[in-house]
């Protein structure tokens, strides 16, 4: 296996754009990727990972390709970084390559806690009897330690099957692993988003001593404005009390108090 500074820093570069790539606090992180030869040099594979949110609840792992819609981000912009993941793992096969190792078909890198583990398979995917899908729900089951309930009954035949067939044999692999001395920090996504959150902007001093006379001048201005209102229906009724009434007002009072005693009689 290669064990060099070069394929250290291919190592550290690969966790960094992971880590890049979660939106949102971690527990772990399981990765897989393929890279195949084909005519004239060109490579071709596949990649995909899983997270598990960080938080005291079970939760399920959420796919890679999931993170856009999950988090509202721009899509295209999203799969770019995901390609570029991909490259990094393109240059870990080219230095097996240059320094004569044997080349691996592919690699799963799981990352718990503080240590970082990358397991390489030396499988001949050309010749399996699986499909790229069907590994992949095979490889869920034994890296994502999933229970049962979470496949469906086609899935868990298909994983009994696969277990039975390779009981007896050891997988072709070769493991590294090493401790990640500083725990990730989740990073802000430079990426375009869909959405864009309003930004905290630390208020200063005098904007805090014009929001504060702001707020008392509004304050003032609604009390006066209450008091006003009082003043003028006090107002009001004192007018009412001691304006003189007419003479209509008159008899229509005195024609009110005789119709009231005659009522009073009946």
């Amino acid at each position: 296996m290669v064990e060099n500074s070069e394929i250290r820093k291919v190592y550290s570069e690969l966790q960094k754009q992971l880590f890049y790539l979660i939106p949102e606090k971690w527990d772990r992180i399981y990765l897989y990727a393929s890279v195949e030869e084909k005519m004239k040099g060109l490579e071709t594979g596949e990649l995909f990972f899983y997270y598990f949110p960080k938080g005291i609840l079970k939760k399920n792992p959420v796919n890679v390709y999931e993170v856009p819609n999950k988090f509202n981000l721009n899509e295209e912009e999203y799969i770019k970084l995901v390609e570029k993941l991909y490259q990094e793992v393109k240059k870990i096969r080219k230095i097996f390559k240059k320094q004569n190792h044997r080349l691996w078909s592919s690699i799963t890198v799981r990352i718990e806690g503080l240590r970082f583990e990358i397991e390489y398979s030396y499988e001949n995917l050309k010749d399996t009897q699986y499909s790229n899908q069907e590994r992949h729900i095979v490889w869920k089951y034994q890296n994502l330690k999933l229970p049962d309930e979470y496949f469906t009954s086609k899935e868990m035949k298909l994983i009994r099957k696969y277990i039975n067939e390779t009981i007896y044999f050891k997988p072709d692999m070769e493991t590294y692993a090493e401790a990640i001395y500083k725990n990730p920090v989740k990073k802000i996504v430079a990426y375009n988003r869909e959405r864009k959150e309003p930004e905290f902007v630390q208020e200063t001093e005098l904007q805090k001593m014009e929001k504060q006379a702001k707020t008392k001048f509004e304050e003032q201005h609604y009390t006066y404005k209450v008091k006003g209102k009082r003043k003028l229906r006090a107002l009001h009724e004192r007018e009412k009390e001691t304006k003189p009434k007419t003479y209509i007002e008159q008899i229509e009072e005195q024609r009110d108090s005789v119709r009231s005693q005659i009522l009073n009689h009946l």
